[in-house]
This record gives C-alpha cells, sequence and structure tokens, in this order.
C-alpha cells in the first residue's frame, strides 16, 4: 500500500487545549503517561503498513518536531518516513496555514513527489484504533472519489459535529457542520442497516474527520482557494463527487478540550478501558527510552499506571497517571490526577542547590494532596501543598501559577509550588 500517501493534520494554536498547549503542538502534548496524541494516528498508520507519512504543523512545531525526529526511524532498506511539514514561506504561498484543506493544498509540491495514488487524512487529537487497511480497501471496492470515516452519535453529541445523510448503499447525500440543538436533523438519522447500535440512542452518523481521497479528486477538489474540509470542501464534493461513508464501530473520543483529555487519560486506568493499550495486536508506538523500571517503596496504588522510571515512596494514588520519571516523595496522595512526568532527573548536586535556595525538587514532594488536577511535565511540588482539596471558590481561569479549566485545575509545564500552597 506504499501509494497511499498519510497526512496527520496537527491542528491550530490548540487553544482549547491551553495551558497544555502554550509551549508544545496539540499533537505533542502528552497522554497516557508515556505517549504523545501524535503517537495514535501514526501508530494506526504503521499497524496498517501505511509508511509515508507527513504531519502537518505550524505552531510551537519545535517539540513534536524533536519528538518525531528520536521516534519514528524506519529501516535504510524501505521508503518509510514520518517527516514535519511546518508552515513556510515560498514563492507561491507567503501565508500561514488558513485551515485544513488550505495546508493540504499548500504542501502539493511535497506530496507530489512521492506520486501517490490516495491520499489518507487523519487528524492528530483523536483517540482510536482503526484498521485502516479495511478503510482504504472498502473505498477502492466502493468506486467513491471520496470516503469519510464516521461514527453514529446521540443527537445530543451531532451538536458539535458534522453530520452525514447517508443512504442504505452508504453514499452520502448530504453534510452538515454543527447544526447545533435547535436544527431539525430527523431526516439526517441513519439507515438501520448502517447504525452500529440498532436500538440505542445514537442514530446520527458523524464525521470523524478521517478521509481518503484520490489523488486526482483531491486536486480537484483544492483547486480553488477553499481552506477547510468539514465547512467547505466535502459539502462541494458531494454534489460533483462519489462520496461514500465508511462506518467506524470502535471507540473514538476527540481529544480536543481539557475536560476530554482528562477524562480520556483517566479512563485508561479502568479496569476494562474503552481503549486498551495493551492490545499487542495493534500496538502504541512511541519513543523508546532507555528507563529503569518504576519502583515503589511502601506505597499503595490502586486503579492507576505508573510509567517508566518512577521512584514512588509511602505515598497514596488512586485512579490516577504517573508519568514517566516522576518523584513522588512521603506522605503524598494523589486521586483524579494526570501527571505528565519529568524529563530528567535532578543530581544530588542539583537537589543541594535547591534547598540552599529553598526551591522545592522536581516531582512531588512531602505530604503533598492533589485531587481532580493535571500536572504538566517538570512540575516542582513542594512539601505540604493542598491541590483541589480545600472547600475554596474556584472558578474557570488564569491565575499566574496554575489555571482552572472546565473546572479542572491546571498546572503547567516548569511551574515551582513552594512548599505549603494551596489551590
Amino acid at each position: 500500500m506504499a501509494e497511499v500517501l498519510s497526512i496527520v493534520l496537527g491542528g491550530g494554536k490548540g487553544t482549547r487545549l491551553f495551558p497544555l498547549t502554550q509551549a508544545r503542538a496539540k499533537p505533542a502534548v502528552p497522554f497516557g503517561g508515556k505517549y504523545r496524541l501524535v503517537d495514535i494516528p501514526i501508530s494506526n498508520c504503521i499497524n496498517a503498513n501505511l509508511r509515508q507519512i507527513y504531519v502537518l504543523t505550524q505552531f510551537n512545531s519545535a517539540s513534536l518536531n524533536l519528538h518525531i525526529g528520536r521516534t519514528y526511524n524506519f529501516d535504510i532498506f524501505s521508503r518509510g518516513f514520518v517527516e514535519i511539514l511546518a508552515a513556510e514561506q515560498t514563492f507561491e504561498h507567503t501565508s500561514w496555514f488558513e485551515g485544513t484543506a488550505d495546508a493540504i493544498r499548500k504542501n502539493f509540491i511535497h506530496f507530489r513527489t512521492q506520486d501517490p495514488s490516495h491520499y489518507l487524512i487523519l487528524s492528530g487529537d483523536q483517540l482510536y484504533r482503526m484498521d485502516l487497511k479495511d478503510f482504504i480497501k472498502k473505498h477502492q471496492q466502493s468506486g467513491a472519489a471520496i470516503t469519510i470515516a464516521c461514527t453514529t452519535v446521540s443527537r445530543e453529541n451531532a451538536n458539535q459535529l458534522g453530520i452525514l445523510k447517508v443512504n442504505k448503499s452508504s453514499g452520502i447525500t448530504e453534510f452538515l457542520e454543527k447544526p447545533g440543538p435547535d436544527r431539525d436533523i430527523q431526516d439526517f438519522k441513519a439507515p438501520l442497516e448502517l447504525k452500529k447500535d440498532k436500538n440505542g440512542r445514537d442514530e446520527y452518523l458523524a464525521s470523524m474527520g478521517i478521509y481518503v481521497f484520490d489523488a486526482a479528486a483531491m486536486e480537484e477538489c483544492l483547486n480553488n482557494d477553499l481552506t477547510d474540509f468539514g465547512k467547505e470542501i466535502i459539502p462541494q464534493s458531494i454534489n460533483k463527487l462519489k462520496v461514500n461513508a465508511y462506518v467506524f464501530d470502535g471507540y473514538w473520543e476527540d481529544i480536543g478540550t481539557i475536560r476530554n483529555f482528562y477524562e480520556t487519560n483517566l479512563e485508561l486506568t479502568t479496569v476494562r478501558p474503552r481503549f486498551d493499550i495493551y492490545d499487542e495486536t495493534s500496538p502504541i508506538y512511541t519513543r523508546m527510552r532507555a528507563l529503569p523500571p518504576s519502583k515503589m517503596n511502601f506505597s499503595n496504588m490502586n486503579q492507576s499506571i505508573a510509567s517508566e522510571g518512577c521512584i514512588i515512596t509511602n505515598a497514596s494514588i488512586s485512579n490516577s497517571i504517573v508519568g514517566v520519571r516522576t518523584t513522588i516523595e512521603s506522605g503524598a496522595s494523589l486521586n483524579g490526577v494526570v501527571c505528565m512526568g519529568s524529563d530528567r532527573y535532578e543530581t544530588e548536586e542539583e537537589k543541594k542547590q535547591n534547598e540552599e535556595k529553598r526551591l522545592p525538587n522536581l516531582g512531588i514532594g512531602k505530604g503533598v494532596i492533589v485531587k481532580g488536577a493535571i500536572i504538566d511535565k517538570n512540575v516542582c511540588i513542594g512539601e505540604g501543598c493542598r491541590i483541589g482539596i480545600d472547600n475554596i471558590n474556584r472558578a474557570d481561569g488564569n491565575y499566574g501559577h496554575y489555571h482552572i479549566v472546565d473546572g479542572i485545575i491546571v498546572i503547567p509545564k516548569n511551574t515551582i509550588l513552594y512548599p505549603g500552597t494551596v489551590i
């Protein structure tokens, strides 16, 4: 399937995931203790033997570039690659990407050199495991110029998604972007034959933002000034070309907001998570680190995940994710916490200097209690800090050394919380 060129859309500024996107591109946001969001679509491609992959981005691309460069190095005897294409000025284009379709159009100069027969367009901020080989096979068998992956959703969830009107032969006859609660969309209900839940509330087919285009169709559809696939390209194409739906019946979650991000992370810690990172048949790949196993000293962990290289001493951890290289000191308690870990270990000399300057060490100090929070990378939380515990009024907003988004406390990357801080 080397003729298929896979393109992962890195998204824009990622404002809905701020402050996690303050210093990194959205696809580079850490996920599940050891992964990055971009690892999900790339792993889906690799598992389908699709190994010619571009990742498009334009905001805070340094950490994403570093992760891609360190992680995805294919055999020199293959034609495989994973490359970042950041927005650039050329003689033809001098502006930023103005939308998903515009990003593809401005990179045709790079894509055409691969001479693809098909383009596979993927999103960089979704959690799912799809058999992309079957997706492309069904597209080729249908004779369609474009195939859109879709999933069934309820009327309530349809409000913020692109809804498809589909006939019994899986042909798409109409597309409606974010209809809202007041719009009558009864005639958009999915045919019973295409519903994965025949008797459930999920009656509408929503676009997942995952597409297969014949190469010629992609060139034709983008031979204009339109900038967005969902709002413009897809609705226009339905009137001109054969566009089919591919109904995906697995788990799918858009990780576009802090609330989505927090809940999908913690869902991984449940006994039977809907997205199983332990599935050996379709692994999620990420950077290989030469880290030691995690060490638990007299600690209690319940329904939690600890990544490589953690040192946890006399702590209580429940319903939480502990990221790589996290150090948790004696008496600490975490409940409902997504902790992203650290990029390095501090030396004994650095710890001595911290003590002299009365600064906390990297990680979570003695007696710290945290509940319902996201702790970004390289955060230093001093002894006796209390986060999300005390009965105080907490409103969404930016409070300098922390943020509250969707009711969730977020401690940004590299933050120092001095001993005794209460949030």
